[in-house]
């Protein structure tokens, strides 16, 4: 069932639009959209040592002759790239606007991504429908924006 992965998904949605407010007010704090970036990372950072450690109980371990591709630790400076343009944009055009255009981005992002496979995941070809989905969300964007 695929249930409880739409209910985290939403629940991740939640998380994005109060951790966008809670980080414009830090960098209200810091004045300096990198140092709070830095900051959400690293307490995001030592929350994640905890959780691994408390529920999981075991140091990490990989398969014997396993090599990682570089790209697939990009994942971090993405995280950066978004953080810290969230701090930047929010506090100027609100949490709405800031997270329409971002889920915007997202959206098209993902079509593309989706459609070649790219990152290994599952090939879902661009289909009048979503393109029409697109449409729609970026009709929503720009109705989101408007006061």
């Amino acid at each position: 069932m695929k249930m409880q992965y739409y209910l985290i998904s939403i629940l991740a949605g939640v998380a994005v639009a109060f951790q966008t407010g809670v980080n414009s007010q830090l960098r209200t704090d810091t004045n300096n959209p990198v140092l709070t970036a830095l900051l959400s990372f690293a307490i995001g950072g030592v929350a994640l040592v905890i959780l691994y450690f408390t529920f999981f109980k075991q140091s990490p371990t990989f398969p014997p002759g396993y090599s990682f591709q570089w790209w697939k630790f990009t994942g971090g400076l993405l995280g950066v790239l978004y953080v810290t343009a969230i701090v930047i944009a929010a506090p100027r055009i609100g949490a709405a606007n800031a997270l329409a255009f971002v889920v915007g981005g997202q959206f098209i992002a993902s079509i593309i991504i989706d459609h070649y496979g790219w990152m290994k995941l599952p090939i879902t070809p661009i289909s009048l429908y979503r393109i029409a989905g697109i449409a729609f969300l970026l009709i929503g964007v720009y109705l989101i924006q408007k006061k």
